[in-house]
């Protein structure tokens, strides 16, 4: 007797259930999209009980034809596709005719629909995938499905269930992933009676994301907005301070359909490189039109993986897009104070006992830390006499092939272990007031944008290039024009406060260093030209065949950065390397070169780019003045002058910002002024 079995309709209907939903969220994201495709521009959402027991998705969609209810209700029937080559441009979320199949089959099912063109519509019922009829009955335009008793007949299927409230929870969620992929659909969620979310359906991705995620997420995003050949890249990516411990919060929506993609993770992640902290993970909303022939989305049960015909282009779109949006960025954090305030009549309370216990601890404190407290900034110019004597201070720079010069500090030595770069030494812009005998009668509008960015170009001060093509954020910090500021003073040896007029800047004066001696460490890298050097005895590298594969198709890339090698069996031998490259790193960037190669997550200049960065966090942060430290004024009126002619700079390569804003109106609501 034969072996091989031809399974029943019922059976196959419960197999394929399987695939398609696992819980509740599985039937309302398979539901919401059905709606989507017949073109509504309302969905509203209904759940009881985390949706184990009922379920409910109305839509003003185009409506089923009453003959076509029973259809519906079978496998692989669907109005989105004819034949094979509709497979090929697939524009629609669903296409495979599984979804109301599946369903039926392992719950309790009733369908109400209403063509617009006729004068009543249809209901059909089915019972674990039993229909029990088509009757004609009055509703309103569009399309209801109930779903009743998931799982009611597939008892080891439900006791798979988490807790009502995780299930609802995981609902919300599949609902957030529509309401952000389509923001010209109204959506509503109802959970227990409550409604949970809701959108206006205007169209404006913001306007869905600050439905979603709420005021203050929104109000730390970036606007993303890059088109290329073939690719279209937009939508929003946190700030710098925007960020979280796992990917959650990435969104990524492919033709509008919400997928989970290694290219796209990787690509946003590694354009936040040297932005955020890396245990940290960026958060964005990000959509991506591409020719739909170049995308296949038939390769997951739950269409949430796609796969690409080339994936290089589709990540370089999105590095290079959220890359520049991260560069021309010149928001700084703002300071974060508490909501609530004490009144004047409880801070007098308060303060009456306590007045002279305090003064007693501050003068402990200042016998303990004379440096301690607040140190203000004379306004007045440097002596020339400390500015005369310069050396080459970046030890730690030169072993990348970097050296820079700046002025020595003779006032505090520094320790032998660690080498610092003194700053060199600028006279301070102080535009707020000067003596009368100095003041300049008015100069015309062009003359007054050359004298605000005029300054004296120093020994060891890199300037950004005048070719916009080859560094266009060099250009851009070139054209922009310093604003009016005085410096007001430091505190603790370690903050520097700024004026600038109707807000106050606090720098980190050792995180702003450390970034502003990184771009140029980049700046000087990027006008090298690219050397290699031979290496004594060459560097083998055992990797996979198909990891050998990829390195040997992308050889001419590898070469062009500077590195020479050859392929053997299942090994790599390294000839030559940049300059630059320790070549204790050369195993660890070939094993990256191959993985990311190999998996479309990167290509060959850009990880070399990445791993030139990283070895320059380290030199960049010894070369930086120490919080804590004092330094003579002239380094510290640089530093602030070089921070106002980058405001882009706003974090350090470790993702810790370099200053942070307080406006007056902060300042007035403190002391309850307003």
């Amino acid at each position: 007797m034969g072996k091989i079995n031809v399974l029943s309709f019922a059976v196959a209907n419960l197999i394929a259930a399987g695939e398609v939903v696992d819980r509740p969220s599985s039937v309302i994201k398979e539901l919401m999209e059905n709606s989507i495709d017949a073109g509504a521009t309302t969905i509203t959402v209904e759940i009881q009980k985390g949706g184990t027991t009922f379920m409910r998705v109305s839509d003003n969609g185009c409506g089923i034809e009453p003959e076509d209810l029973p259809t519906a209700l079978r496998r692989h029937a669907t109005s989105k596709i004819r034949d094979a080559e509709d497979l090929d441009a697939i524009m629609s979320l669903g296409f495979r005719g599984e979804a109301l199949a599946a369903i039926s089959s392992v719950a309790n099912v009733r369908i109400i629909s209403k063509v617009r063109e006729n004068q009543t519509g249809a209901m059909i019922e089915s019972h674990g995938g039993n229909v029990v009829g088509v009757t004609e009955r009055g509703a309103s335009d569009g399309t209801t499905i109930i779903v009743e008793d998931l799982f009611f007949n597939v008892p080891a299927r439900r006791k798979f269930l988490k807790k009502d409230l995780t299930e609802a929870m995981a609902v919300s969620a599949a609902v957030e992933k529509i309401a952000l992929s389509h923001p010209e659909i109204a959506i509503k969620f109802i959970s227990d009676g409550t409604l949970r979310l809701e959108t206006t359906g205007d169209g404006k991705a913001m306007s869905a994301i600050y439905s979603v995620f709420g005021r203050d997420f929104a109000s730390k995003l970036l606007k993303v907005e890059s088109a290329g050949e073939n690719i279209k890249v937009s939508g929003y990516v946190g700030r710098s301070d925007n960020v979280r411990a796992n990917r959650n919060y990435q969104n990524f929506f492919i033709n509008g359909r919400f997928v989970k993609s290694k290219t796209a993770m990787a690509a946003i992640e590694q354009a936040y490189s040297s932005y955020i902290p890396p245990e940290k993970f960026p958060c964005c909303v990000l959509f991506i039109d591409i020719d739909p022939r170049t995308v296949d989305v038939n390769v997951h049960p739950a269409k949430l993986e796609v796969k690409f015909s080339n994936e290089k282009p589709v990540f370089e779109s999105i590095y290079y897009a959220v890359r520049n949006t991260l560069e021309s960025n010149i928001t700084r954090p703002s300071v974060q104070l508490q909501n609530g305030h004490i009144s004047s009549a409880e801070y007098r309370n308060m303060a009456t006992g306590r007045v002279s216990g305090m003064r007693n601890a501050e003068e402990a404190q200042k016998k303990q830390n004379p440096l301690a407290a607040f140190v203000p900034i004379e306004d007045k110019s440097v002596p020339k006499a400390e500015q005369t004597r310069y050396e080459t201070g970046i030890s730690a720079a030169d072993k990348f092939g970097l050296s820079m010069n700046f002025p020595k500090k003779e006032s505090i030595p520094p320790k032998a272990e660690e080498p610092i770069i003194s700053l060199p030494n600028v006279l301070k812009q102080d535009s707020f007031k000067k003596p009368a005998d100095e003041i300049s009668p008015p100069l015309p509008k062009e003359e007054i944008r050359a004298e605000n960015t005029r300054h004296e170009i120093l020994p060891g001060e890199v300037r950004p290039t005048k070719k916009a093509e080859a560094l266009p954020q060099e250009q851009k910090r070139e054209e922009r024009t310093i604003p009016p500021y005085r410096i007001i003073g430091e505190a603790f040896n370690s903050y520097v406060f700024i004026d600038l007029g109707e807000k106050m800047l606090i720098i980190d004066k050792h995180a702003a260093h450390e970034r502003i001696i990184f771009e140029q460490f980049k700046e000087i890298m990027q006008k090298r030209e690219q050397a290699s050097q031979l290496l004594m005895l060459p560097i083998e590298i055992s990797l996979g065949r198909d990891e050998c594969a990829a390195l040997d198709e992308y050889r001419s890339e590898i070469e062009s950065v500077g590195f020479d090698f050859e392929i053997f069996d299942n090994k790599v031998s390294v000839l030559s390397s940049p300059t630059g490259i320790n070549s204790e790193a050369i195993p660890d960037i070939f094993e990256t070169f191959a993985e990311r190669l190999l998996s479309g997550t990167g290509n060959v200049s850009l990880t070399r780019d990445l791993v030139f960065e990283k070895a320059l966090y380290q030199a960049s942060c010894k070369a930086a003045i120490k919080a804590g430290r004092q330094y003579a004024e002239g380094h510290i009126e640089w530093l602030c002058r070089k921070m106002m002619e980058m405001p882009d700079i706003t974090f350090c390569p470790h993702g810790r910002p370099v200053a942070i804003e307080m406006t007056k109106n902060m300042l007035d609501k403190q002391f309850e002024r307003l």
